[in-house]
């Protein structure tokens, strides 16, 4: 497996090349179909939008042209999440075009929506390095619950010592009239695909599916702690994901972190955010 000091020393000015190589090369080995969906979120500026939304869908559409939907869809991740909308599109999009038949592959991460759609499909291929996140929406920037659990003891701390209210006052007036409907909608909505697609995908017709115990975890900010945390392959398997070892498969380990160390390379050098890529079709990336 050529590590990233050596797939920099084997890609000349332009790495783009080097990256469909080995996504071909993994289509020939897997006989499936392989889309890569990556996010230079890690390498670009935050100012660009390389979090999930609805233009992504066009890359999806994109890719998608012109495969063989029967030979299934190894979908290869790297994104931190984003639009809650547009990830439901997502999933409800490439399960329709392949029937279901979808592996998640996991270089590194696949954060918050990235999780979702990587929990709507069959099976989740993880290695040594790779992690998921929780699912639980944020608001402004802050987790929902938090939002929630912090009018729940304002209201418990007022009640009791009403001495308190100008303590809380600059708090709670930084937020809008709506914004607990808001956030009680959003952690339903969230939680409502994560069970769907667990559901009707990596469980499905299994009557013994540790469904509320994924949910338990991924969904709940009070047991995950916080939005960014990392949960490896262990973690997953543990709670009960459908997941495997990329160490299991020599070959496919190593075109897979080719891959990786090859779109790192593309955001590097070039002016990408994000990157589209399937084993027949030219390059499709988005420019900064």
């Amino acid at each position: 497996m050529p590590s990233l000091i050596e797939i920099k020393k084997e890609i000349d000015s332009n790495p783009i090349d080097n990256l469909k190589k080995y996504v071909k090369l993994l289509s020939e080995h897997t006989n499936r179909n392989v889309i890569l969906y990556y996010s230079g979120w890690l390498n670009v500026s935050p100012d660009n939008p390389v979090s999930i939304n609805d233009n992504d869908m066009n890359g999806f559409m994109a890719m998608t042209h012109g495969l063989t939907f029967e030979k299934g869809l190894d979908l290869i991740l790297h994104t931190p999440g984003g639009s809650v909308a547009a990830t439901e599109s997502i999933i409800n999009y490439i399960n329709q075009m392949f029937n279901g038949n979808i592996r998640a592959i996991i270089p590194q991460l696949a954060m918050s929506g990235g999780t979702m759609i990587a929990c709507s499909c069959n099976e989740i291929i993880m290695g040594k390095q790779s992690s998921l996140g929780p699912i639980d929406p944020q608001i402004l920037g802050v987790p929902a619950q938090a939002i929630i659990d912090e009018f729940i003891t304002a209201k418990k701390e007022i009640k009791e010592d009403p001495s308190c209210i100008p303590l809380w006052q600059p708090i709670i007036g930084k937020y809008s009239p709506t914004l607990l409907d808001s956030c009680q909608h959003a952690i339903k909505w969230s939680e409502e695909i994560l069970y769907k697609s667990l559901e009707r995908n990596m469980f499905y017709n299994q009557d013994d599916a540790p469904i509320e115990k994924i949910m338990n975890t991924l969904a709940s900010h009070q047991n995950t702690k916080a939005h960014n945390r990392h949960l490896s392959l262990k973690k997953c398997s543990d709670i009960g994901l459908n997941v495997s070892a990329l160490e299991n498969d020599n070959k496919l380990q190593d075109y897979v972190l080719s891959i990786h160390h090859c779109s790192m390379e593309v955001f590097e050098r070039m002016n990408v955010y994000k990157i589209f890529c399937n084993q027949k079709s030219p390059l499709n990336y988005m420019y900064s």
